[in-house]
C-alpha cells in the first residue's frame, strides 16, 4: 500500500464492533480474533476491498480467500451444498472447518476474492467477536491471517500490530486466540477430500462421514484451490530443522514434552505433551524464537496423530525453502 495508514487498535467491546463494521463498510481492512488465528477482513463482496487485502498483505493474487459468514444459512447464498457437505456444516460448524464448494448460482463475492475459480472456501467461526461483526456487518467478510503473507500466523492483537501496522485501519484485540492453527479446509466438490490439516483433526471429521477423507497432492503453486497450500508458508526469518534430537552450537528450541535438551533459548509447546496445548503455543512460540537471534531453530518431533497433523503441516511448510 502506498499511504501508511493510521491504525486504530481497540479492546474488544460493542463499540469496538460497531467501528469495526464502519471501516468494512468503507472498503477498509479490520483485524480480528477468530478461535484459530487473527484474521484480516474485507468486504468479500467489494473488489476493491479485496484488492486492498491482498496488497496490505503482500498476498499473490492467485492464492484464493476464504470467506467468513455468521450461520450456515447465510453460506447458502455463497455455495452449493452436497448431502456430505451439509452434514459437516451440521456437525462442526461454527468451528475451526471451511469447506470448499461450488459457487452458488449469483455469488455476490468478489471474483478476485476467489481467483477467478468456480468454487469457494467458506466458514462459521466460533468466536464471540468474529461472530458479532460478521453480524453487525450483515456481509460475508474474507479474512485470511492477519500478518505479511508467508510469516507466522498471529494469535495476539500485538503479532497483528507487529506485521501490519500503518498497513490496516483498525485491530480488535480479543486476546489470545483458543485453537492456535488455522481452520482444517476440505473440499467438497467431489468426494470429501482434506486440503489443508487444521483445527478440526482429521479423524473426527471422518468418524461424521463414516469413510476415510481423501488426501489431496500438492497444490500447483500458481493455482492454489485453498488458503495454506504453497509449500513456503507460515515461515519464520529464522531457518528451521526439524525432528531434531538434538540443539546444536547457535541454535534455538522449539521443545516438545518432557525430555527437552538444553539450549540458550528454549521454548516448549506443552511440556506435558498435550498436542491441544502445543497447537494453541505454536505460532507464538515461533515468534518469539524467531526474535531471538539464533542461527536457526531446532525443532523437536512432534507426534503426528489428531493436531499434531495440522502443527507438522504448518512447521513442514515454514522450514520448505523460500520461492
Amino acid at each position: 500500500m502506498s499511504v501508511e495508514l493510521a491504525t486504530r487498535l481497540l479492546s474488544a467491546d460493542r463499540t469496538a464492533i460497531a467501528a469495526a463494521a464502519r471501516v468494512l463498510g468503507d472498503g477498509g481492512l479490520v483485524a480480528f480474533p477468530t478461535e484459530t488465528v487473527y484474521g484480516l477482513g474485507a468486504d468479500a463482496t467489494r473488489g476493491s476491498a479485496v484488492a486492498r487485502l491482498y496488497a496490505a498483505k503482500g498476498r499473490p493474487r492467485f492464492n484464493p480467500l476464504i470467506a467468513h459468514v455468521a450461520d450456515a444459512k447465510a453460506a447458502l447464498a455463497l455455495a452449493r451444498f452436497s448431502e456430505e457437505a451439509k452434514l459437516l456444516a451440521g456437525v462442526f460448524w461454527p468451528g475451526p472447518l471451511t469447506l470448499v464448494l461450488p459457487k452458488a448460482e449469483g455469488c455476490p463475492v468478489a471474483e478476485l476474492a476467489t481467483a477467478g475459480i468456480d468454487s469457494i472456501a467458506v466458514r462459521v467461526p466460533d468466536h464471540p467477536v468474529a461472530c458479532d461483526l460478521l453480524k453487525a456487518f450483515g456481509r460475508p467478510v474474507v479474512a485470511p491471517s492477519a500478518n505479511q503473507s508467508g510469516h507466522v500466523s498471529p494469535t495476539t492483537a500485538q503479532h497483528v500490530r507487529a506485521d501490519l501496522e500503518g498497513r490496516i485501519d483498525l485491530i480488535i484485540d480479543g486476546g489470545a486466540t483458543s485453537v492456535g492453527v488455522e481452520s482444517t479446509i476440505v473440499s467438497c466438490l467431489g468426494a470429501p477430500t482434506l486440503l489443508r490439516p487444521g483445527g478440526l483433526p482429521r479423524d473426527a471429521i471422518e468418524r461424521v462421514l463414516g469413510h476415510p477423507l481423501i488426501i489431496a497432492d500438492a497444490a500447483p503453486e500458481h493455482a492454489p484451490l485453498a488458503p495454506g497450500m504453497l509449500a513456503s508458508h507460515y515461515a519464520p526469518k529464522t531457518p528451521l530443522r526439524l525432528n531434531a534430537g538434538d540443539v546444536k552450537a547457535g541454535e534455538a528450541l522449539l521443545a516438545f514434552g518432557s525430555d527437552a535438551p538444553k539450549a540458550a533459548h528454549v521454548l516448549n509447546l506443552s511440556p506435558s505433551g498435550d498436542l491441544v496445548e502445543a497447537a494453541a503455543n505454536l505460532f507464538s512460540h515461533l515468534r518469539a524464537l524467531d526474535a531471538a537471534g539464533a542461527r536457526a531453530i531446532a525443532v523437536m518431533p512432534i507426534p503426528n496423530s489428531d493436531l499434531g497433523e495440522a502443527i507438522n503441516d504448518r512447521l513442514a511448510r515454514a522450514a520448505a525453502p523460500r520461492p
